[in-house]
């Protein structure tokens, strides 16, 4: 299909279009020609790939100023669905191409998606190892500019990686024909021409027209400087499934420490020691060489290939000047990470909880120790700059200190945003010590500012992002647009309920008080059972913690309720082993393929609610039991509130249920991946106490409080109600609102009988467009704006006749302005 927005012609790969969808492009046409910031909310399921995807590539191609596209998304499934979705548009658009001009510039487009080296590595001895540290750290080894340059000068001195030096024999920017290459084409191309996929394809990034790869490579300042340097100011930057940024933003710049890892960051400075003392024997105008560039300033270029650690900080807060003297040698500045990392361990002695601030953190560092601030800030730099020198291998051995190192530098960078949490014991009623020293950060908008201060246009987008305004709030951003959408059906494919009670009519409720009251499991357990006998196929159902399942899980098996479930559908856990759930997902998959049925019992903020799709028979019905609030006896909850509530007078309760809300959302949108699949939705929680921010007993072990500050309202409640997604929220009816189990399950009977008959309406026109239909919306949107102009031009006639009325008024019996003019005031 191609029709036209304004001026730009559109070409989209399908002959039908959601009205949504096109809405949808509107907006992002509008916010790219503003070259602002936007943020949208799409229905799960209408194809907000392809519609993104296809407005802004046709804005590449159609205005002379080429905007690189930088499409963010969280995990290596959905950057492959991602690619795939882009190389279908591409070899649609070749087909489309009505003049040679047009051919040729659909010919050499690029499309290219970036992964980790453990994705893309094909050395058949590195890319055997299973942790990503050691394969970094491996081909870094085997990679790196000194043990190549080694190597090229006497073959066979070191081991080297034929396919990187088979790389480096090609032209740059001509790695690989034009084309969209998803992460499977390119390791594919890679064995066949015994190149390697990775570094080809970070040496093509400047020279490609869309890049896909993870947020993390744009929002961690430690990756960032290493991938997206490059990347011009005019780019696009696309987040998608962004409803979690602000987490992503926070863990980009939080360091925790353990007492293994101070040990261990202890060896690592004895090694390195050691290495410094061979080196003098062995080569000490090495160490004289460096030590000469540092007293210069002139800081060693970067080579973003190889480098060990990144600067942990942000590019316009690195201090533009020479390393300070005492930390310039390399022996000083062995001696001052031992000290540094003694007194980090004397820390770990104390028994009791300390928070503290990174000002008041150093001041106490240079009480103890004399260790200055400014060295500090230099300190990840420095390591960086000794390993290369020593010629370090096996630097996943080093990445304790790495740790320690980039800690050093934040601390000492950031003053306001972060807080420092020493926790002696692992959960309130520990007696054995196993302290962790957190520096986290408070602030997501220090990590996304200089994103948005960057790139002229950065799209947030997601199926959850209500209530929209938080985000604004708490990314310190204006969006252009800011725009959620409501989801155009012919009939309800999806039935939303809310049950606050069981059929013996006791309030059901995930509320810490009432949570295991065996009146509110057994009715949980009823619901479930219900269910099952019920919905064909597919049943997910979400627990808040992994505690709270499993208490309840206990508790069903006592009573019997697993039995019961057993006779109808088999029952599979996700656990947070990631290799566990992966083979309960499979064979759950399988269950619901022969026709056996299963019921899938996942947490909220899980592997299973985050990225994995339950389409048609994989989830014909969800089930949300309780309100997913994060456990708010969290020290570093409570200090995120606090900083929220201070800095940008975001309330507790309002995060707590903007932040429970989105997760639910995320959850129950798991069942409807598009327009064809049909689903329930069960909300299971009762109308709650009303009160003001309220704290838990403290003997509430982690994970098993999701009942949360501001938890007095939950799923019946409008307000709450109202922070589900438009979409998701107008199809909760009143009545559907404050259900007992028996009503739900007529409603839910009622439903999948009406959707299981044969439709007789044509969804064309309604949640289908055809082209004419695009263009009849277009001529309406065209006399509604002439309509809204003439009114408004009327306004402004009817204004300026009042104005001139109310003069001849003002002026009735007085004297004329000539007379006036012609008075003598000389007094």
């Amino acid at each position: 299909m191609k029709f036209f927005i304004d001026d730009l012609p559109i070409i989209f790969p399908y002959d039908r279009i959601y009205p949504e969808q096109y809405a949808y492009m509107c907006d992002l046409k509008r916010t790219l020609d503003a070259t602002g910031h936007c943020l949208l909310e799409m229905p799960s399921g209408t194809g907000k790939t392809v519609s993104l995807l296809s407005l802004i590539v046709s804005y590449q191609q159609f205005y002379p100023t080429k905007r690189k596209l930088i499409y963010c998304s969280r995990t290596v499934p959905e950057i492959e669905k991602a690619l795939a979705e882009l190389k279908r548009l591409v070899e649609y658009r070749k087909e489309c191409a009505e003049t040679d001009e047009d051919r040729e510039k659909e010919a050499n487009f690029y499309g290219i998606g970036l992964t980790s080296r453990k994705n893309l590595c094909i050395h058949p001895e590195v890319s055997k190892e299973k942790k990503g540290k050691v394969v970094d750290a491996r081909c870094r080894d085997l990679t790196n500019s000194a043990a190549c340059q080694k190597g090229r000068e006497n073959p066979g001195s070191v081991d080297l990686c034929d396919w990187h030096e088979n790389l480096g024999k090609l032209e740059p920017g001509n790695l690989i024909p034009p084309g969209v290459w998803t992460l499977a084409d390119v390791l594919q191309y890679g064995r066949d021409n015994s190149i390697c996929p990775y570094f080809l394809v970070r040496r093509m990034m400047p020279f490609v027209d869309v890049i896909i790869y993870s947020f993390h490579y744009l929002l961690d300042p430690k990756v960032a400087e290493q991938v997206s340097k490059e990347i011009t100011k005019d780019a696009i930057v696309v987040f998608d499934e962004a409803h979690n940024i602000d987490n992503v933003c926070i863990e980009s710049l939080s360091i925790d420490l353990t007492r293994p890892m101070l040990d261990s960051a202890a060896r690592s400075v004895v090694r390195l020691g050691d290495k410094i003392d061979e080196i003098k024997k062995t080569d000490a105008s090495k160490l004289q060489d460096e030590y000469m560039k540092l007293v210069e300033g002139l800081q060693e270029a970067n080579d973003a290939e190889d480098s060990f650690v990144s600067n942990p900080v942000l590019p316009e807060d690195l201090l533009k000047e020479a390393i300070p003297g005492n930390i310039r040698k390399a022996e000083h500045f062995v001696a001052f990470l031992k000290r540094f990392v003694e007194y980090l361990k004397t820390r770990m002695r104390v028994l009791h909880v300390v928070a503290e601030t990174p000002l008041s953190f150093l001041q106490h560092l240079k009480d103890i120790t004399y260790i200055e601030r400014r060295p500090l800030r230099f300190c990840a730099e420095r390591l960086q700059s000794l390993v290369r020198t020593l010629e370090v291998n096996r630097i996943d051995e080093f990445s304790s200190l790495q740790k320690v190192a980039s800690f050093a530098t934040l601390v000492a960078t950031y003053e306001k945003g972060f807080l420092l949490i020493l926790e002696p014991y692992e959960t309130e009623n520990a007696t054995v010590p196993n302290p962790i020293f957190h520096l986290t950060c408070l602030d997501p908008a220090i990590a996304i500012k200089p994103v948005f201060e960057r790139f002229s246009t950065v799209v947030i987008t997601s199926g959850t992002l209500s209530p929209l305004d938080m985000y604004p709030k708490m990314l310190q951003f204006t969006p252009v647009v800011q725009e959620t959408y409501s989801m155009t059906l012919t009939r309800n494919s999806f039935l939303p309920l809310v049950i606050t009670r069981g059929s013996d009519q006791v309030a059901i409720s995930s509320r810490f008080e009432v949570r295991n009251d065996p009146a509110v499991v057994r009715n949980f357990g009823s619901i479930l059972i219900e269910y099952s006998k019920i919905v064909p196929d597919g049943i997910v159902a979400f627990f808040p913690s992994y505690l709270y399942m499993e208490s309840i899980v206990a508790a069903w098996n006592d009573m019997g309720i697993l039995n019961e479930v057993w006779k109808h559908k088999l029952i599979f856990v996700e656990t947070p082993d990631a290799n566990e759930t992966s083979i309960a997902l499979e064979n759950y998959r399988r269950a619901c393929d022969n026709g056996r049925g299963a019921v899938l019992l996942s947490v909220a903020r899980g592997k299973v609610s985050e990225g994995i799709d339950f389409d048609h028979n994989y989830g014909r019905a969800v089930v949300m039991f309780g309100v997913p609030y994060q456990y708010t006896e969290s020290r570093i909850l409570k200090a995120r509130l606090e900083y929220l509530r201070d800095a940008y007078r975001i309330r507790e309760s309002e995060f707590l249920g903007f932040d429970a809300m989105r997760n639910a959302a995320q959850c129950v949108g798991r069942v409807l991946r598009g327009k064809t699949d049909w689903g329930l939705m069960v909300f299971a929680d009762k109308v709650s106490y009303l009160g003001s921010f309220r704290r838990f007993p403290s003997p509430t072990p982690p994970a098993a409080a999701p009942c949360a500050a501001g938890a007095p309202q939950r799923f019946a409640r409008a307000d709450k109600r109202a922070k589900l997604p438009r979409w998701i929220n107008q199809y909760i009816t009143e009545t559907a609102s404050n259900l007992s189990t028996d009503m739900a399950l007529s409603l839910s009977k009622q439903f999948m009988r009406m959707i299981s008959q044969n439709p007789n309406e044509n969804q064309t026109g309604i949640s289908l467009w055809t082209l004419a239909d695009v263009e009849k919306a277009q001529a309406k949107q065209k006399e509604l704006a002439l309509a809204q102009e003439a009114e408004r031009r009327e306004a402004a006639a009817a204004t300026t006749m009042d104005m001139d009325e109310d003069e001849d008024e003002y002026g009735d019996g007085g004297l004329a302005d000539d007379a006036l003019a012609a008075v003598d005031l000389d007094i």
